[in-house]
């Protein structure tokens, strides 16, 4: 026997989360940063991506949290998944991200950002330019194209992949002789520049080669698991931090296309993580809090009219199905969907973004009670989400709201 779905009023009365975005933990949908200083004191803007799925901006985004350096944050279409605005184009004519507004210059390029971010508030730990950073920075790099050369181009043979992972997992062995060579779980003796560079691109590698390789570096690595655990304990890392799910699908516009193999475990990681289940996934280990529910609720509701209007559902089909997938995640109470809304549920399912729209915990919760409930009425899944562009995600549908 399965229950009514909750009203919108019901809902509502039940969310109870709350977030501080200006001087609380990092959150990706603030606009303004103090740190429990004065908006006086604000001397940065940062012009990052709507979607948070930019490395380079995350790299930026990260340096200046663990500085505590009071910023205002504006958000820009990434090409690759909608138009640029014009405003932007006006002021940076590259429509490169990220950039930096500091003392009424536009800085661009992420590393040269950093390099004026350490010359107006110093270093984090040490300097870009540091010969203990050096060495690291090229090793980072090193990782990055044998990366690349693995997941970004197809193979013509079986022996031509393995030699494509054998070259990223020598690289690989020595990123681990790197971190095994100080004391802590760090690059260098604590937390500090060396590890904002490696972040970006060695979270999305931990992602892309679990989907599209069957392999899971956190797993198979002791010192990145350790690394990633460590980073973990940060607020800080946990508020740009994104999943599986999302690298996934917001790498092959970015990355001119991501090929898989055509492993067993290929297609289990990729069962997995498009259908569930998320939670025990290895892109994330910190214990879930208790606000994960709470949060993915709140965010639901902000946004719920334009999830209702651009589902593939009829307006009031979806309406009925949304609330009771929010039932089952509130109260863990079954509820039958109206007939057919398994693809507009599971179209929701497929464009959670984190950390855009909730933190991961949040989204592992939302997608299990949507997958959950659509299939109480059938295994239909959703449109395809597009390889080439992510215009299904464009911002200009939730600017505002």
């Amino acid at each position: 026997m399965t229950r009514s779905p909750l009203t919108w009023l019901d809902l509502e009365a039940l969310d109870t989360y709350q977030s501080d975005p200006v001087n609380g933990p990092t959150n990706a949908q603030s606009r303004l940063r103090l740190f429990g200083q004065s908006e006086a004191e604000v001397r940065v803007t940062l012009y990052r991506d709507h979607h948070a799925w930019c490395p380079y901006c995350q790299k930026v985004w990260l340096w200046l949290e663990e500085k505590r350096i009071p910023y205002r944050v504006e958000k820009v279409t990434m090409f690759c998944y909608g138009e640029k605005e014009s405003w932007y184009q006006r002021k940076v004519p590259s429509g490169m991200l990220p950039a930096l507004e500091l003392h009424g210059a536009t800085l661009t390029e992420s590393d040269d950002i950093l390099r004026a971010l350490e010359r107006e508030f110093g270093p984090l730990g040490y300097g870009m330019e540091e010969a203990r950073v050096w060495p690291l920075r090229r090793l980072e790099r090193l990782l990055f194209r044998a990366w690349c050369n693995w997941l970004c181009y197809p193979t013509r043979s079986r022996q031509q992949e393995q030699q494509n992972q054998r070259a990223f997992l020598r690289i690989a062995a020595q990123v681990e002789e790197a971190l095994a060579s100080t004391s802590g779980p760090f690059f260098l003796e604590d937390f500090s520049i060396a590890d904002v560079i490696f972040v970006p691109y060695v979270e999305r590698m931990n992602a892309s080669l679990f989907y599209y390789k069957g392999y899971s570096l956190r797993e198979e690595n002791a010192g990145l698991h350790a690394w990633f655990e460590a980073l973990e304990q940060r607020s800080t890392y946990r508020g740009t931090q994104s999943d599986f799910h999302t690298h996934a699908h917001d790498l092959p516009p970015q990355m001119g296309g991501c090929w898989a193999n055509d492993e067993p475990e290929t297609r289990l990681a990729q069962q997995r993580v498009d259908q569930g289940p998320w939670l025990g996934l290895p892109d994330v280990s910190y214990p879930e809090p208790p606000t994960s529910r709470t949060e993915a609720l709140h965010r639901v509701l902000k946004h719920r009219d334009t999830l209702i209007r651009l589902n593939p559902l009829d307006d009031e089909v979806f309406d009925g199905a949304l609330r009771c997938a929010l039932t089952h995640l509130m109260t863990g109470e079954v509820c039958t969907p109206p007939a057919d809304s398994d693809v507009g549920l599971r179209y929701l399912r497929d464009r959670i973004s984190v950390p855009r729209d909730m933190s991961i915990y949040g989204a592992k919760r939302l997608r299990e009670s949507l997958e959950l409930t659509a299939s109480l009425v059938g295994n239909r899944q959703g449109p395809e989400i597009p390889v080439r562009h992510r215009r299904d995600q464009n911002p200009v549908n939730f600017v505002g709201a």
